[in-house]
């Protein structure tokens, strides 16, 4: 490794301020000792040069590469929610954000008092100072209120509810004009009209927007059409405007556990977009001529316009089918044996199965949790959900042709998926042999989908099931947005995008603007496509965040929905070993919480990271991942988002 080489890219930082920095995917990350990370924060993108080997002076890591941040390019973010700290006359902000390693120096509080949550904008760090410096932006509201921590989880993300005046503007314009402008472009000849073909949308009996619709024909006896229209958001958010420039940094809606945090105003999010029943409404859509076992035998891509006949709720379209009668039943009916041929066919060919749960929180309306259950998946969910795959693949294809042989429109924006990496399937290869099973790879490690289906389908009611399948799950590569298609390996499929959700997805506007661009209509520049890989890289980051806060606001209510009932005695499972001790799920919330490793027992436990495992030196007493145990609630902390729990033995 050449000292004069650079690399480029963002960087990950520990709690004790090191810093990891990845130069390729078969090659170990650069270790950045605390003294050469140049002040940089985790998700920055930064300029790295190799320095030689670093040895820990703790000796508690062997020697490795190592590497120094010469530049910081671009901060991942520079705001940051929490609470103050005193500490020698200063106040210091301690950031919700767990992985920010230092406080930071707060000179302006703004009037704020200790107790608040703040949203601190950084504003330096000087050379010789321990901390980074900011200002008091916003005095979010006392700590521990319903309202301020899910505004402080948003915001703590990047994320707010708030639009910014150029925007707001925009909207109220369109809450003028939007109706009439949506009129006469439906009016146009030049959009194909799906209007008089029975028309509906399935979703969640909660949501708030319709941004999908199913339409269903027959032709002759071996031909039926199917239309998956999707709403047009970008006839109303053109390149360029305060929509758009908004919708590009937010690039994602946000659900948190109470509300929506939306890409768009709401007037397109929930109104003009929003494919309501009984309204003319603009789509982009994908119309497919399907034989009797859901071959396609042609496929259209282009401007629609529709009239939804339905809004159907999961539930209510499910009723329909399993009482055999009702609005669309015959359709409904067609649709749902189409899709299990479309998803018979995936499955075939080794897409993967780990229908995992999701856990819904009822809350009263104070914000209290007052339930918490798995939400049920039904057949009309598969249905929407295979779909939205095939319109999504066959999109992807579509662009892709058009883009292989250069011309104007050389990019496409692709959702790829990596094969997992080859030194973590081959742990898993080897717990699973040391458990009795046979997971079948190559030499060099990789596996297929179909090896991976066969293994989950062999422990599917056993009691090492929730083992098998975290430790298969934990094996798999991230999905991320890229420019360069290298396929979906989760879900087998060599050409795959996002086209279904431009409510909420930047990148499905994206590819919406593209179908339009190959099929005459605006053209997009060479300087716009050129911008495609930060897009990507950006859109990727912004739905981390976004899962993020979600995942937070569902923790956060969690603990506080066991806050009461500290003492009592739950069954759990075994989720996670580290060497710092077990975390465990308990099993009617499904809550997660930590049993410390100084709580375990009177024994030193010692971790087992190649069997997944903690083992007792002296007893020989083995927690293992998947395991059940019996835990006791030690502690609840809601700010934290912690449950702490001791083994009941």
């Amino acid at each position: 490794m050449s000292a004069d080489t650079l690399y480029e890219g963002p960087i990950t930082m520990t709690r004790k301020g090191i810093g990891f920095f990845s130069i390729g995917e078969d090659k170990e990350d650069l270790i950045i000792p605390p003294e050469h990370t140049n002040h940089a924060f985790s998700g920055d993108i930064v300029k790295v040069a190799p320095i030689g080997s670093y040895r820990d002076p703790m000796g508690r890591m062997p020697p490795r590469e190592a590497g120094k941040v010469v530049e910081i390019i671009s901060r991942a973010r520079e705001t940051f929610v929490g609470s103050f700290v005193e500490e020698d006359g200063k106040t210091l902000l301690a950031p919700d954000l767990k992985k920010m390693h230092v406080p930071i120096e707060v000179r302006d509080k703004k009037g704020a008092e200790s107790g608040y949550k703040v949203l601190v904008r950084i504003k330096g760090w000087e050379e010789k100072s321990p901390y980074p410096w900011g200002v008091v932006e916003e005095i979010i509201g006392k700590a521990g209120v319903h309202e301020t921590e899910m505004r402080a989880l948003a915001l703590g993300q990047g994320f707010s509810s708030d639009f910014p005046p150029g925007v707001v503007a925009d909207a109220e314009r369109l809450e003028k004009e939007g109706r009439a402008i949506l009129a006469t472009e439906a009016a146009s000849s030049k959009r194909r009209d799906f209007r008089d073909v029975p028309t509906c949308t399935i979703d969640p009996f909660d949501a708030k927007d319709f941004d999908d619709a199913l339409s269903v024909r027959k032709i002759d006896d071996d031909t039926i059409e199917v239309g998956v229209h999707i709403a047009d958001v970008s006839y109303f958010v053109k390149p360029g405007t305060n929509l758009d420039k908004e919708a590009i940094e937010r690039a994602t809606s946000v659900y948190l556990v109470d509300r929506t945090i939306p890409m768009l105003p709401e007037v397109l999010s929930n109104d003009l977009c929003s494919l309501k029943p009984n309204e003319d409404r603009l789509a982009v859509s994908a119309v497919f001529q399907l034989d009797a076992e859901a071959n396609i035998k042609d496929a259209w891509f282009g401007e629609t316009v529709i009239h939804s006949n339905k809004r159907f709720t999961y539930e209510n379209a499910q009723e329909v089918l399993d009482a055999g009668q009702g609005t669309l039943h015959e359709e409904l009916s067609l649709l749902l044996r189409l899709s299990k041929k479309i998803r018979a066919r995936r499955q075939a060919k080794g897409a993967i199965e780990f229908d995992t749960a999701e856990v819904k929180v009822e809350l009263d309306t104070e914000g209290k949790p007052i339930a918490i259950r798995l939400k049920e998946r039904k057949a009309t969910n598969l249905l929407i959900e295979d779909f939205m795959l095939l319109a999504n693949e066959a999109v992807a294809k579509h662009l892709s042709h058009l883009t292989k042989n250069g011309g104007p429109h050389f990019y496409s924006l692709y959702r790829i998926h990596d094969a997992p990496d080859t030194d973590r399937i081959e742990n898993l290869a080897n717990l699973l042999r040391i458990m009795g099973y046979h997971l079948q790879t190559s030499g060099a490690g990789n596996v297929t989908g179909a090896e991976l289906n066969k293994l989950l389908e062999s422990v599917k009611g056993k009691p090492e099931e929730y083992l098998v399948k975290t430790a298969a799950l934990r094996s798999m590569s991230k999905a991320v947005y890229a420019t360069r298609n290298i396929g979906h390996f989760g879900l087998a499929f060599d050409f795959y995008t996002h086209f279904t959700s431009p409510i909420r997805r930047y990148p499905d506007l994206v590819i919406h603007r593209l179908i339009k661009a190959h099929s005459g209509g605006d053209p997009i520049t060479k300087a716009e496509m050129e911008t495609f890989d930060k897009l990507a890289l950006h859109a990727s980051e912004r739905e981390v965040s976004a899962a993020t806060a979600e995942r937070d606001s569902i923790k956060m209510k969690q603990v506080e929905f066991l806050a009461g009932r500290v003492g009592e005695i739950f069954d759990a499972v075994i989720s996670g070993v580290t060497d710092r001790g077990l975390y465990v799920e308990e099993q009617t919330t499904h809550s997660d919480g930590m049993i410390r490793i100084k709580d375990i027992g009177d024994d030193y436990f010692e971790h087992d990271e190649k069997h997944y495992q903690l083992v007792g030196r002296r007893t020989k007493k083995a927690y293992r991942l998947g395991d059940p145990i019996k835990v006791k609630l030690l502690a609840a902390r809601i700010a934290e988002k912690e449950l702490d729990f001791v083994p009941v033995i």
